[in-house]
């Protein structure tokens, strides 16, 4: 069965399972949303390039939708979202530009650091951000509807899964496209593409940039479903939960930030429930034995096998 098939069946499935136990939408929403920034974060991973700082886009697209719900009160979800989304992308137009000259650790140091940055401002800010506090967000409508809190959330479902989809849709046709499979070769023999006549900083920036998107969009999300914005969003914290994720999951494929993140909200929410003293403890040994197992995370395996198994041409 392909791919498409089954997340097309696993997301019915989800839906299934929230309208018939409500209380399941919110831990659903919200590791739809990790899944959502782990494939923006693995967009980067395709080039090799591990960011511990790309929650801040998640966290500039949450606070715009906060103070755009604030300004303008009538203002729709889809219409909040697309505003998240803008901002995210206009923030990673100028800080892309510069970072994506790096490579390895300073890469990833680069964007930490900025990330701190961001999140030191949003606590300082008291007047502007509510500090540590943060910004309520006041429920707006939904596709023009006002909805009660029940009914907007299982509307947020439906919004999440379907974005899901087409997210992972658009990613996995990224990586097939030639800007993709060049994205990739950067991994490997960075050099060799520029004596191709490609320009290695345009690649990277492009990719850069959809990933920027990408993980806006989860944000936007986050917010929403919250109902809370704060500058917990955008710490160093949250940032390595992506790139624990997308570790999780594998870079190979666009399902494996989904299957990462599914990953981590079981052994988190259950290691919380019978085990709270050592829940991180359980996430950390559940990395080290993936690493240790699967080198390439569960959908590198998963592709491994099926290609093991696919029967030899003479």
């Amino acid at each position: 069965m392909s791919v498409p098939i089954l997340s097309v069946l696993a997301a019915i499935v989800t839906l299934i399972v929230g309208y018939s136990f409500s209380w399941t939408i919110t831990p659903i929403v919200i590791g739809l949303t990790y899944a959502i920034a782990a494939l923006g974060v693995s967009i980067m991973a395709r080039a090799g390039q591990v960011s511990f700082g790309h929650a801040m886009y998640a966290c500039i697209s949450a606070y715009t939708v906060a103070f755009l719900a604030r300004a303008m009160p009538g203002a729709d979800a889809l219409l909040l979202i697309v505003a998240g989304v803008v901002a995210s992308f206009a923030a990673a137009l100028i800080v892309g530009s510069f970072v994506v000259r790096y490579r390895g650790i300073f890469f990833g140091m680069l964007n930490l650091a900025l990330s701190m940055v961001l999140f030191a401002l949003l606590g300082k800010l008291y007047h502007l951000t509510g500090g540590s506090d943060g910004l309520r967000i006041v429920r707006p409508t939904l596709f023009g509807m006002v909805m009660e809190r029940a009914a907007f959330e299982r509307g947020l479902l439906v919004l999440t899964l379907v974005l899901s989809l087409l997210l992972a849709w658009w990613v996995q046709r990224y990586f097939r496209s030639g800007s993709g499979q060049a994205l990739s070769a950067i991994k490997t023999n960075e050099t060799r593409i520029e004596y191709l006549g490609f320009s290695a900083y345009l690649i990277m920036w492009k990719g850069y940039l959809l990933s920027a998107v990408v993980v806006g969009i989860s944000g936007a999300l986050l917010a929403l479903m919250q109902g809370l914005v704060t500058p917990e969003l955008g710490s160093w914290l949250r940032s390595g939960e992506f790139v624990f994720i997308t570790i999780l999951g594998g870079a190979g494929h666009a399902a494996g930030a989904f299957l990462g993140a599914a990953a981590f909200e079981f052994v988190k929410l259950a290691s919380a429930a019978y085990f709270p003293g050592l829940w991180q403890f359980l996430l950390g040994l559940t990395l080290i034995l993936v690493i240790f197992i699967f080198p390439t995370g569960f959908v590198g395996q998963i592709m491994k096998r099926m290609a093991n198994s696919k029967p030899a041409r003479n």
